[in-house]
């Protein structure tokens, strides 16, 4: 029996992992992070969890990266941690992966294996062949992989182009080939769904970007995801034409840029590229400055020009700010944010909904219908995205003629099985989502969550008492310290008041009672709750210290 086994990315955008399993061998496709909902306050990000591959262990042959975005490979270094398994992608993928192990101290540990597209790997008893598929970033591949069973294509992230270079394009011809031969199940990219028609050429977003960079008289500062090495490549040619110096700023976008050209990803001409340090010594209708912080994250190089915190650039009149990315889910208000600085500070802002210079990297309705149409699979299985985009992608497929019985809607950690008696959605494997805070992987769960909201809404109170231990007599306090709870003049009498029920709770608990403390601390916080409550119509968190001596 065949397994396909999703870890994550069923029902959410991002933490994409796919376990393939056949009898006593396992490899995996992608290990992806999830940026935090609005819920999770404090956490850094979200990783899928593993306990199906920790019960598994000796299973588990490889990993194969389809390309180098966040939410396909965020999670490789906790997986790698664990798990000692070689590592396959193409070039740039291996070395964007290879620069995420070295902060991890992996890079020495883990076997990186080369394959490019057109390439096929063999991890027995699957046969897996690489497939060029354009996205916004390079060297990404979808993949058609020979089982006992079957093949099964699995297009990755993925969109159709039609550029005059085939190394850009997506490989139509390869998912045809699979398509004639006979292909068992289709896994393919939901994120795009909704959106009807074809994506927007990359070469009418070069034609927007040159004029808007053509028509400025100042700067130029485009903020772009550092991954999208296309895009940059896009920039960098519209600055030569115009006679202009390119800066690139930013942490990501820096050894993003540096993998490149070692690579040979970027072209440039000679004296191109200059030191920021060197940026005022350039008159200003000579600078284009490639940055990252198009999604306003705080620190980030575009939000610190903009609030004057940048060492080296600072937004002025006459700058032209370009915004060339989507907004990410989540992120409008800070977007919004961002873009008003930009405006106080008197630049010209140039962003999506105001001009076309910015296309997706998933494929709209039309190239999902060419995909289906491609590989005519016996099976379909929508992955990538919201459980709404796997539903409407369904109903696509049944709208080109496939039996509803044949099109498999799943979840994470429902198991699809294919053998002789066809496919069919089986039992539930158990998986969910690990946060990570800093250096804690999964240490934050859903109480400490709560406590976190209680403090943002609520504020915080902390109460301090000495109570004898013999007598119950309250030696010291009540004490009532606040933070983000404010005992104001106005609200003076609180202060009395909570102490007289602190009190009271202390004299109804009768000294030698067992647990006398916790009890008194369960009480009090009940009490306390409902005195705020009901007093000013708040609900703060409540921290009792009782010491007794």
């Amino acid at each position: 029996m065949l397994k396909l086994i999703p870890l994550g990315g069923l029902g959410e955008i991002g933490l994409n992992m796919m376990v393939v399993e056949y009898e006593d061998v396992i490899f995996i496709i992608d290990a992806g992070l999830m940026f935090p909902e609005d819920y999770m306050l404090g956490v850094d990000y979200v990783i899928p969890a593993m306990d199906y591959l920790r019960e598994n262990r000796d299973k588990v042959q490889g990993i194969i990266i389809t390309h180098a975005h966040e939410d396909h490979i965020g999670a490789l270094p906790y997986l790698l941690r664990e798990f000692r398994i070689p590592v396959y992608g193409t070039r740039f993928t291996l070395g964007i992966v290879r620069n995420k192990l070295v902060e991890f101290e992996l890079n020495t540990r883990i076997d990186l294996n080369l394959v490019n597209p057109g390439e096929t790997l063999s991890i027995e008893p699957f046969e897996i062949e690489f497939i060029r598929v354009s996205h916004s970033t390079i060297d990404g591949v979808g993949l058609a992989i020979k089982t006992p069973e079957g093949v099964v294509v699995h297009t990755g992230d993925f969109r159709i182009s039609h550029d005059a270079d085939p190394k850009k394009n997506t490989d139509i011809s390869s998912f045809a080939r699979f398509g004639e031969q006979g292909v068992l199940a289709l896994l393919s990219d939901s994120t795009n769904v909704e959106s009807e028609g074809y994506t927007m050429s990359e070469h009418e977003v070069a034609r927007n970007l040159g004029k808007v960079i053509t028509a400025a008289t100042g700067r130029v500062i485009v903020a772009l995801f550092a991954s999208n090495v296309f895009r940059i490549q896009q920039v960098m040619d519209i600055a030569v034409n115009n006679n202009r110096k390119v800066v690139f700023n930013g942490r990501s976008m820096e050894q993003i840029i540096s993998i490149a050209d070692e690579l040979g990803y970027i072209n440039y001409p000679p004296n191109t590229i200059m030191d920021i340090k060197q940026i005022n010594k350039v008159p200003d209708n000579q600078v284009v400055i490639i940055t990252t912080g198009s999604q306003g994250e705080p620190m980030s190089a575009l939000v610190r020009m903009a609030t004057g915190i940048h060492k080296h650039i600072s937004i002025k009149k006459g700058d032209s700010v370009i915004l060339s990315s989507k907004y990410i889910p989540g992120n409008e208000k800070a977007i919004a944010n961002i873009i008003n600085r930009l405006y106080r500070r008197g630049a010209d802002v140039v962003y999506s909904k105001i001009a076309q210079i910015h296309t997706s990297g998933h494929a709209h309705q039309e190239e999902l219908k060419l995909m289906l149409n491609l590989t005519k699979p016996k099976f379909f299985i929508p992955v990538h995205g919201e459980y709404r985009h796997l539903v409407v992608h369904a109903r696509l497929a049944e709208k080109l003629g496939m039996s509803r019985d044949n099109v498999l809607v799943a979840e994470d950690g429902k198991v699809i099985a294919f053998d002789g008696d066809g496919g069919r959605l089986e039992s539930q494997v158990h998986t969910g989502r690990i946060l990570v805070d800093g250096k804690g992987i999964g240490d934050v769960g859903r109480s400490v969550l709560k406590e976190r909201r209680e403090l943002s809404e609520g504020g915080l109170v902390v109460v301090t008492m000495i109570i004898d231990e013999e007598t119950g007599v309250v030696l010291y306090g009540p004490e009532l310290v606040s933070r983000g709870f404010v005992f104001d003049s106005a609200t003076g009498y609180l202060v009395d008041d909570a102490q007289c029920v602190i009190l009271e709770i202390v004299e109804e608990i009768e000294p030698g009672i067992d647990s006398r403390v916790e009890l008194i601390r369960k009480r009090l916080q009940k009490a306390l709750k409902q005195y705020f409550a009901f007093a000013i119509n708040r609900r703060p968190l409540i921290v009792p210290i009782i010491i007794e001596v």
